[in-house]
């Protein structure tokens, strides 16, 4: 989708389906640059950024290198920012990072490549940074420069407060900044307190500017930067002082802009089904009103008089999205035996049904939707759960050697004389002692710490009421890294997922829809899970199969959105908690948190009383939670 022209918007700003539609795009974007600079016969000057947002884009570039002959002999690049202080082979490092992202895999010479140095004495810096600058205006400033979009609204590591004209400096990272680091260095800890930024000043000089947003966790701070006022407490907003920005979105990341959730104020829309449903939820919390006291007049004064017009009056349209709000709540996620399933989310037949829960960590299974999950067991179906990943890195050092303390205690008492468990316990205290923040671990620590996850998991599936055969361990290949970073998604890791769908032929299926997890894993489980489906798309099995998309500890589908919603009732939802405690090693602090500090099943239940709470508010029943599910339309791969 390109630009739409909106009063409401502020900045050029152009929308993409997916986040690698978005990528192949600006990828475009910098090759035509570099081949527009070339003709001119001058070096194509390139302001680069680090993140998980830019990454798409630099395999792509790396893809056109290879198999298009794209050149970066005549490209000089300046990266945004680095950490201070920090060494260059730290798995942190921003130089790290653009080597193993970009530069090993490109014919740029080393001599064009800038990059803040963080092992800079702390009186040197102020004088690089000048040079920085200099280097910068000698070649008439950047002709292209990509930006990423923090949750504050920072630009490079401009936090809020950064002035316009602003330059290359050393600054005090922003609390929230620090909190979103804290993965990669594991532990907030660890996180350095500074960092060496271009300015926002710096970053002006730039001819062209791209600003690139994806997921939904970016969605908010986007329609502040693009439709919001220019302030300093949001610096992404000085962009619409500039005369060369466009802002490139994913459908997530686009999701608050105006013409995406509010279209009818913009202009003319059709009046499909969805949007009217979408419409009517929205005036319902703009004049906090349930749908059946709606009025013509309600409709009117808040721009929608073309629906009323259209598809009016008030009380026929409340009663139509009423009734299909109404047929979304269900007791029977299996679907009810015996029952006029015509209007219900789930199909009466067969009955019990054949469940496969997949679950990108060892826990999403109960804290997305462990009332559903509870709910189906009980119900008589044949509740599988397949558990993507190991999940490992997410347990903390001193969890190993109390598991491997317990395992040498455990061997003496029963008395087997075999001193091998004794040596693991050496071996794993010794090498977490000498462990740097970050670095991986050991092969026997790793496993060790998989194996602590998949014990808890299996305590959960127990404690539901499922048998062990029916947990399903995977531990997909791309994640047993050891690293926050991941491996790309194989074709060993699709085939895993299809042998098990081929094993279980399930009726109903259950996946992780929820994308804004920091580190993507969620993104690539679901990922294989709908590339195997689709490879899968002609079994016979395959033409009778539901699958159902949940989300979790990070968001909720938005109400208009939610095609089955099961109420979970008080007993339940202190049985979904008590399930959620079996994850002991995520208890009460886990090691990537986010930036939330709740713990994850107060996440879960605020979320799942919310959910009832809008159900509520809407005039439908009050329900103590809900859990919502969206259907998989088989047709998009994330």
């Amino acid at each position: 989708m390109g630009h739409f022209a909106s009063t409401f918007e502020r900045l050029h700003t152009s929308i993409y389906h997916t986040s690698e539609q978005a990528s192949n795009a600006v990828a475009k974007a910098i090759a035509n640059a570099i081949i527009s600079c070339n003709a001119q016969g001058k070096p194509c000057v390139l302001g680069l950024a680090t993140g998980s947002t830019p990454k798409g884009v630099y395999t792509e570039l790396i893809r056109m290198h290879k198999e298009e002959g794209l050149s970066f002999k005549n490209v000089i690049t300046f990266n945004l920012d680095e950490y201070y202080p920090i060494q260059p082979d730290a798995l942190q490092s921003y130089v790290r990072f653009m080597n193993e992202y970009l530069f090993n895999h490109i014919d740029i010479p080393k001599a064009h490549i800038h990059i803040p140095d963080g092992t800079l004495a702390k009186d040197q810096i102020q004088d690089f940074c000048k040079a920085y600058e200099a280097q910068i205006d000698a070649l008439g400033g950047l002709d292209l420069q990509l930006l990423g979009i923090g949750r504050t609204g920072h630009i490079g590591f401009n936090e809020p407060g950064s002035r316009l004209d602003s330059e290359t400096r050393l600054i005090t990272l922003d609390h929230v900044t620090k909190v979103d680091a804290a993965s990669d260095f594991f532990g907030e800890e660890n996180v350095p307190r500074t960092a060496i930024t271009m300015g926002v000043g710096t970053i002006f000089k730039s001819k062209k500017i791209i600003l690139m947003a994806w997921g939904e966790g970016k969605a908010h701070v986007i329609k502040k930067t693009v439709e919001g006022p220019v302030t300093d407490a949001i610096p992404a907003t000085f962009l619409q002082n500039h005369g060369n920005v466009t802002v490139i979105l994913d459908d997530a990341s686009s999701a608050e802009l105006t013409r995406i959730k509010t279209p009818w104020l913009i202009g003319s829309v059709y009046w499909d089904v969805n949007t009217r449903k979408k419409a009517v939820v929205w005036l319902c919390g703009k004049v906090d009103k349930p749908i059946l006291k709606l009025t013509d007049r309600d409709y009117n004064e808040n721009g929608l008089s073309e629906l009323v017009a259209a598809h009016g009056p008030a009380y026929n349209i409340n009663i139509e999205v009423f009734n299909l709000l109404q047929k979304t709540i269900t007791g029977w996620p299996g679907g009810k035996p015996h029952a006029d399933d015509t209007h219900r989310p789930e199909r009466a037949k067969p009955f019990p049904k054949k469940v496969l829960i997949f679950s990108p960590h060892p826990d999403d299974d109960i804290i997305s939707m462990g009332g559903t999950f509870i709910r189906l067991v009980d119900q008589g179906h044949e509740v599988h759960v397949a558990y993507q990943t190991s999940g490992n890195i997410a347990v903390f050092d001193d969890d190993v050697i109390r598991f491997a303390d317990f395992a040498t205690d455990f061997n003496g008492f029963l008395n087997l004389g075999n001193e091998d468990l004794s040596a693991v316990y050496q071996n794993v205290t010794k090498a977490i002692k000498n462990k740097k923040p970050g670095e991986i671990d050991t092969p026997q620590v790793m496993k060790i710490k998989g194996l602590i996850r998949r014990g808890e998991a299996k305590a959960t599936c127990r404690y539901v009421g499922i048998p062990d055969a029916n947990a399903h361990f995977l531990d997909m290949p791309f994640y047993e890294t050891g690293l926050v970073k991941k491996n790309p998604l194989g074709r060993a890791d699709i085939d895993l997922i299809k042998n098990l769908l081929q094993e279980l032929q399930p009726q109903q299926i259950f996946a992780a829809g929820d994308l804004s997890d920091p580190h993507g894993t969620h993104r690539v489980c679901l990922k294989a899970i709908l590339t195997a489906l689709q490879e899968l798309k002609d079994e016979p099995w395959m033409q009778d199969c539901y699958v159902w998309l949940y989300r979790g500890a990070w968001q909720e589908w938005e109400i208009d959105q939610i095609e089955m919603a099961v109420p979970i009732s008080p007993v339940e939802l202190m049985r979904k908690r008590r399930g959620i405690f079996k994850h002991q090693s995520q208890k009460d602090a886990p090691m990537f948190p986010g930036a939330d500090p709740r713990e994850f099943w107060q996440r879960a239940e605020d979320r799942n009383r919310t959910t009832a709470k809008h159900y509520d508010d809407l005039g439908l029943p009050e329900y103590e939670a809900i859990e919502a599910f969206v259907k998989w339309d088989g047709s998009t791969i994330v």
